[in-house]
């Protein structure tokens, strides 16, 4: 691994030689009073490299307001389309949510995102606000990885979530209000599977298998594994459990019940669907790349956020 950071390194260092000003955006949200010194400080050193900045507008202007600080960005943006076109990287900060939210600028532009936690809790969002210097200077000098993350993309008659169709994380389809369960069958590449009786379901990437889908027992899995993972929420069948499936698999989703609509959410977006709607799930054909800084790997990742080995029986 230190080998591949190492000519990762060089190779990074002689293109940067040849090309221009590397031109970065900044997207964020609303953070508390312990934060502000980490972003004043952030933005120090970018500006210190030289970069160019892109700042989302909404975020700029709270900076401005709740810091008393301007970081005289270069160009602000408030929508995908008012993006800088030649960018580098993006930055995120805030947490997994804000991390999310910063795909839906992305898209498939194959921008790498590099995930700033200015909270305590983050998989996505996997550089805390004390190792902020540390990962910038890292990122300057060239020594970080790119990992490709994959995406589900969601299709239906109805073109429910038009443009916006895929989901970094996971697709979920649940219950609408507390009343009854519903019924959600589900076939793989058109051969049935089971018929799930429950609160909804969940069809996790393998980045999403640390989010909602953890927290109902479903597997961690390792990023790049090529799988999907389907999660019964609150099943009725006590011996229906979650099931992995290689990602080349389409996905066919119908679901039914007592009540006339149901939720189905990519991620962040949700829409309300009226009941018997189909929906293909597949896997994108786009990746997101994520920034991996030197020496922290997924592994550790998941060590510290999960604090595996902190018992002190251990």
């Amino acid at each position: 691994m230190h080998q591949d950071f190492q000519s990762l390194s060089v190779s990074i260092k002689l293109v940067n030689q040849q090309s221009e000003i590397m031109q970065v955006a900044v997207f964020g949200k609303n953070f508390k009073e312990g934060f502000k010194d980490s972003v004043i400080e952030f933005f120090k050193i970018i500006k210190k490299f030289d970069y160019k900045v892109s700042i989302f507008e909404p975020y700029y202007d709270f900076i401005k307001d709740f810091c008393l600080y301007d970081p005289e960005p270069d160009h602000v943006f408030s929508c995908c389309d008012t993006m800088t076109e030649s960018l580098d990287m993006m930055f995120s900060i805030g947490g997994d949510g804000t991390f999310l939210e910063s795909v839906s600028f992305i898209k498939d532009k194959e921008i790498p995102i590099v995930g700033i936690n200015s909270g305590r809790l983050g998989f996505l969002a996997n550089i805390s606000q004390e190792d902020i210097p540390l990962a910038l200077n890292a990122i300057e000098e060239g020594r970080y990885l790119t990992e490709e993350r994959t995406l589900l993309e969601v299709n239906s008659e109805k073109d429910i979530f038009k443009k916006y169709n895929f989901a970094l994380n996971e697709v979920t389809v649940q219950k609408r209000d507390s009343g009854s369960m519903i019924t959600i069958k589900v076939f793989i590449n058109g051969e049935f599977l089971n018929t799930y009786w429950a609160d909804g379901l969940i069809l996790a990437t393998p980045t999403g298998s640390t989010a909602y889908s953890l927290s109902l027992g479903g597997p961690i899995v390792v990023p790049g594994s090529q799988n999907f993972i389907l999660t019964p929420i609150a099943s009725h069948n006590l011996t229906v459990r979650p099931i992995v499936i290689p990602d080349n698999n389409e996905i066919i989703i119908e679901v039914a019940g007592r009540t006339e609509n149901y939720l189905i959410s990519l991620d962040h977006h949700f829409e309300v669907v009226e009941k018997n709607t189909v929906l293909k799930v597949k896997v994108a054909d786009f990746k997101i790349k994520t920034v991996r800084i030197e020496g922290n790997t997924f592994f550790n990742n998941i060590r510290d956020k999960l604090m595996w080995g902190f018992d002190k029986r251990n």
